[in-house]
């Protein structure tokens, strides 16, 4: 019975650690949405990013500009 519950904590580590790869990919999309102004994309793929989340900014209370 002992083999039963020995997956038990690998099966939890993984699901810790792959709650902590998808927060933080959440939280860099969130981040990565609302500051991008060119700083990372090219200007012309900065603006239509800028355009397509304008009012969602605006929304949350993200000075855009």
């Amino acid at each position: 019975m002992s083999n039963i519950n020995s997956a038990a904590p690998h099966t939890s580590v993984i699901s810790a650690v792959a709650a902590g790869v998808l927060l933080t990919l959440a939280l860099l999309s969130v981040l990565f949405l609302l500051q991008e102004n060119g700083m990372i994309l090219p200007t012309g793929a900065a603006q239509q990013l800028h355009e397509l989340t304008h009012d969602a900014r605006h929304a949350v209370g993200v000075p855009c500009h």
